[in-house]
């Protein structure tokens, strides 16, 4: 196990007068069963900062008091937005006073909204949420600079330490810190005040899936301290932070060391011992190095043997870095911290198929993982445990996923250390705030405000995940959520962070840049054509949902995109969407992601219940079915194009045709010419060429091959509603209901019905009601190799 493992942990809940006895979790809500592990005395004990581990430190999770009290000047009411509707972050005022009537107690690091919190009472727009509580220094820190750390607090804080204001942060996805040092008292409690103020989406900061009236794709807000709360000692002078990189080329990791305190003659060294197998090659070995103030990189060379130890998901490995920075004058440490790192690299490239693919340590890899957003019903953003928050990721892994969509959330710096040892891809969300914008409209114009805070609050997001090897993508704007000089940000996040791939919009408004070209296609699968500038990937699809009686946020009204009601009709759902996937990897598709992992608050369409109790799929199955996504793709070729990027010419008619009209020598002469698809505007993936309204329509059209087929035919076909599809006559399919984008329909046999020379398709479809397509177009499916 890691050092982590072995740090001291203090935990010092009883303080102040605060009692156990002062806590129970809210009723009413559905409980996980790490719920049953949490008290005022085991919350969160584990040490919160993976990647910088010190030996010393308290812990501060535990009952705190709290008060709800209105902001002097109401920000809703009082309509004191930014001339857009939005409430500008600057809106709460100053803080004021603290109360001197405390509320009850609240067990940090819960939101108060939550249950676990003890509270579940909500704070909203117009006031501000308070917190105290006492500690004590430990004598052996005497001499020591102390510091104060949050991981998270949501949205904007004020901290006091004995009635001094040590700062203000803005932020409620990113770590903070601040020196106690001058605020201490020589001895004895010291006293700890929060004041937390957080507009929500009435706001233009980044708020992922909150609201303040929850409902749909929308949950309960989040409010207050969210994350473990700890202090630590330090020298004057101490280690910030250490992020490593990867040099496969050279068989190295690199370690940037950065130093808070005085600028002095002081000595960083890094240090790793490692141990690489291979089969039953076994190689152990040290390496180290050694520089002044960090201005450089160390350099720590692991050998010839590096390629042993390269992180994949199905081999983890992981190295711990021990970093020392040493006074040479006084021949001592001052200052000591324990760091991993997962030695690995993450590109796009053109692949020998000859499509763009996603390669990890310079192999191709389809990365196929669930959207992945993070709630718990008993502590909303918080995890009850360290279990529990690993859990979700154990899951993930045991169903043959490798990787996950980290959606609009940022998690605690725990959750990405599991990723690290467990071995889950991850594709980093920025959380959305500000404005939507539909599909087809231009970027939002933010104000000055809303834009200072994205990009503050971005940078430091990516400066704090920046150590974790897992993490190979970053996402900053989803499906138009706040989506704003697209083009000028995604260049922007790839100057942040040039090792990583830098997603275009995932969704929606595609703006021609970033690294990857991501569709989102419900229920889909379907994905955007490949081409030379870009990766097509799939950033989201599925979300089918399937409520379990007694595990649902409500007992009704439940939502999914498709709904089911067993989980033999959900698993045959998710197969048929399966059977799409190597088809479409075959076509060039690098990567996609299903919706999702867990069922959240109302949305009922998650691979395991919101609490986490019942898995609505055949485990096995699932498993065989991923599987089956790694295996060499089909190769797919063009027959007959369909009109989804380029008009093809067919005849048609509104009014029932002659009997044989299937056929290939009938006379459509009579017929109008006219461009596919056949529809109407509006109707989801349609790429109208002529528009259609009657409740039928007969479609014929002629195509030309050099000789015939070798594989599978593959009917590529976009239809709602019924639709019978015909080749020289010969019924290939008949389909019903609809579909909400092109999909490749495999027709064992049906290459039969064509031959070289000329050839006719046939097409019917007919509708009763709302929005109506119909495209076709024919591949050849030969399985790969």
């Amino acid at each position: 196990m890691l050092t982590i493992a072995r740090s001291l942990v203090v935990m010092l809940v009883l303080c102040g007068g605060l009692r156990a006895a002062d806590w129970a979790p809210v009723q009413g809500k559905p409980m996980t069963r790490w719920a049953a592990d949490v008290s005022p005395e085991n919350v969160l004990p584990e040490y919160p900062r993976p990647q910088l581990v010190r030996d010393r430190w308290q812990n501060l999770n535990g009952l705190w008091d709290y008060a709800i009290a209105p902001l002097a000047e109401p920000v809703i009411k009082g309509r004191n937005t930014d001339g857009r509707g939005f409430v500008p972050p600057d809106a709460g005022g100053a803080p004021g006073a603290a109360p001197t009537d405390w509320q009850g107690t609240i067990l940090v690091p819960f939101c108060v909204e939550s249950a676990l919190s003890g509270v579940g009472k909500p704070v909203g727009p117009d006031n501000r949420l308070w917190y105290r509580r006492t500690f004590s220094i430990p004598d052996d820190w005497q001499g020591d600079r102390v510091l104060l750390h949050f991981g998270a607090v949501d949205w904007q804080a004020h901290v006091w330490l004995n009635g001094t204001l040590l700062g203000e942060h803005r932020g409620g996805f990113d770590p903070f810190s601040f020196d106690l040092t001058d605020a201490l008292k020589p001895d004895g409690e010291q006293e700890l005040v929060v004041a937390v103020w957080d507009p929500s989406n009435t706001g233009v900061q980044p708020c992922g899936k909150q609201h303040v009236r929850p409902h749909g794709i929308f949950y309960t807000p989040v409010t207050g301290i969210w994350q473990t709360v700890w202090i630590e000692p330090v020298a004057k002078t101490a280690i910030r932070s250490v992020v490593t990189t990867s040099d496969l080329a050279h068989d190295a990791l690199h370690v940037a060391v950065t130093l808070d305190g005085p600028e002095t003659d002081l000595q960083i060294s890094a240090k790793c011992s490692f141990e690489l197998r291979e089969g039953n090659d076994f190689v152990r070995g040290e390496t180290g190095a050694t520089s002044v103030n960090g201005r450089e990189p160390l350099k720590l060379d692991i050998g010839p043997n590096a390629r042993w130890s390269w992180w994949t998901p199905d081999h983890p490995k992981m190295f711990e870095i021990v970093v020392e920075v040493r006074d040479p004058e006084a021949n001592r440490v001052v200052d000591r911290v324990v760091t991993t790192a997962a030695m690995r690299s993450i590109e796009w490239k053109l692949a020998d198929d000859g499509f763009n693919r996603l390669f990890l340590n310079g192999e191709p890899v389809f990365q196929y993982g669930p959207l992945d957003q993070g709630w718990w019903p008993d502590g909303l953003y918080t995890a009850p445990t360290d279990d529990a928050l690993k859990y979700d990721i154990e899951l993930t892994k045991q169903l043959g996923f490798n990787m996950a969509r980290k959606h609009v959330k940022v998690e605690p710096a725990r959750w990405y250390h599991w990723c690290d040892v467990l071995g889950l891809l991850v594709w980093q969300d920025m959380p959305s705030g500000d404005r939507f914008i539909g599909p087809d409209d231009p970027d939002i114009t933010r104000s000055e405000a809303s834009e200072a805070v994205y990009r503050t609050e971005w940078r430091a997001i990516i400066d704090s995940l920046r150590p974790f090897g897992c993490i190979v993508a970053w996402t900053p704007f989803n499906e138009g959520w706040g989506q704003f000089k697209t083009n000028e940000i995604l260049a922007w996040t790839k100057e942040l962070d040039p090792t990583r791939l830098v997603g275009g919009p995932s969704g929606w408004a595609d703006r021609g840049e970033g690294d990857l070209h991501d569709k989102h296609d419900y229920p889909g699968p379907g994905m955007f054509p490949a081409t030379d500038q870009r990766v097509s990937v799939l950033g989201e699809f599925g979300g089918l949902g399937l409520p379990v009686d007694g595990h649902t946020w409500l007992d009704r009204d439940n939502w999914g995109y498709r709904s089911f009601e067993s989980q033999e009709d959900l698993g045959n759902a998710y197969a048929e969407l399966l059977a799409q996937m190597p088809l479409l990897i075959g076509r060039g598709l690098a990567a996609a992601v299903y919706t999702q992992t867990t069922d959240v608050e109302v949305e009922v369409n998650g691979l395991v219940t919101y609490d986490r109790a019942v898995m609505k799929f055949e485990v096995d199955r699932l498993v065989e079915l991923h599987r089956k996504l790694h295996e060499p793709p089909p190769r797919v070729s063009e027959l007959s194009p369909t009109s989804e990027e380029s008009p093809q010419s067919w005849r048609y008619t509104l009014s029932a045709p002659a009997e044989g009209w299937q056929q290939a020598d009938f006379d459509d002469s009579g017929w109008e010419s006219g461009n596919g698809g056949f529809g109407t505007r509006g109707t989801p993936g349609a790429a109208i060429g002529t528009e259609w309204r009657t409740p039928d329509i007969w479609c014929r059209r002629e195509i030309e091959l050099a000789e015939s087929p070798k594989g599978d035919l593959g009917l590529r076909i976009h239809h709602d509603e019924d639709a019978e599809v015909y080749l020289n006559g010969r019924l290939v399919a008949s389909l019903t209901g609809y579909t909400t984008s092109y999909k490749v329909l495999v027709i064992p046999g049906g290459t039969e019905a064509l031959a070289a020379g000329r050839n006719v398709i046939a097409v019917h479809c007919r509708q009763t009601g709302g929005g109506q397509y119909i495209d076709v177009g024919l591949v050849d499916v030969v399985p790969g190799k």
